[in-house]
């Protein structure tokens, strides 16, 4: 485990300065938006600076809509999955689970591993297996379960084991008990926040319609593009906590620390590689920018 917090502000680099040999990131998330939500503009910044960068949901998100569902829902997710992996210049893969209905089976943690194994994971990142929905539970446990496995030669023997084990992460999350999120890593997205919003906004069965509804708002939403986008924003611009604050003035001093206006913060996983200084400065080299 990481004996202190690493917060790093990731900048935007020239295509002269990308990589020759790029990492292998991997983000699952429980439903079609969730990676977005969570991770979709630290994904920008490692896909600007040439890096691999996938989005997996590992259900179809066909329960989640309050008059649409069932396969016609899942293939207008899927459709959004995809256009919010190309706004954010990454891969998107849907698996076939429904939603609402996710268990820790044997059948979904083989294909949790393969997806691991056939990415070749530098980092692994998901859900704490401690939230409010099950799905998002599950998809934490799935992979918690995968972070040793994926290196076993004879489980999942139909796809080759991966030689090394990866560094594994939790996004983050607000919830308390029984231990509240821990920010290993906090990233400065403010360069590319216009570019989550993009991703975002991909995503309208969700951002526009079931989460307006779910939170009693759905009468609120504008109606043209221009005023839907203000709401959006609006929505997801929430202030830099204290301590992720006071992450970054450590690692940044207080002059950059403070222009800072949008973050995204991840957990080192207890399972998987326990990266040192140097690991966690290879996997992120915005740090060394």
């Amino acid at each position: 485990m990481v004996s202190s917090c690493f917060i790093f502000s990731l900048t935007t680099t020239t295509a002269q300065e990308k990589v020759n040999e790029p990492l292998n990131i991997i983000v699952f998330g429980a439903h079609p938006d969730d990676c977005d939500n969570k991770m979709g503009g630290t994904a920008a910044l490692f896909a600007q600076m040439g890096h691999r960068v996938k989005f997996v949901s590992v259900t179809n998100g066909d329960a989640g809509h309050y008059e649409k569902g069932g396969g016609h829902l899942a293939r207008i997710r899927r459709a959004e999955a995809q256009e919010a992996g190309k706004r954010l210049g990454i891969e998107y893969t849907v698996l076939d689970n429904h939603d609402g209905e996710l268990f820790p089976t044997l059948e979904v943690r083989h294909q949790i591993i393969r997806e691991i194994r056939q990415w070749n994971a530098d980092v692994v990142l998901t859900h704490r297996p401690v939230d409010y929905h099950p799905d998002h539970r599950y998809t934490g446990v799935l992979v918690q379960d995968a972070a040793y496995l994926v290196i076993v030669p004879n489980v999942t023997p139909d796809t080759p084991p991966l030689k090394k084990n990866p560094v594994f992460l939790y996004l983050q999350d607000h919830f308390q008990k029984p231990t509240p999120f821990k920010a290993d890593i906090t990233v400065d997205i403010t360069s590319v926040f216009d570019q989550k919003m993009d991703a975002l906004d991909a995503h309208p069965s969700q951002f526009y319609e079931w989460l307006p509804w779910t939170a009693g708002r759905l009468s609120e939403v504008p109606k043209s593009e221009k005023e839907k986008r203000e709401f959006l924003i609006k929505g997801w611009s929430r202030p830099v906590s204290d301590n992720a604050r006071a992450s970054l003035t450590k690692w940044y001093g207080s002059e950059k620390a403070n222009k800072a206006k949008h973050v995204e913060s991840f957990e080192v996983c207890e399972y998987g590689k326990q990266p040192t200084y140097e690991d966690i400065r290879r996997l992120f080299p915005m740090l060394n920018n």
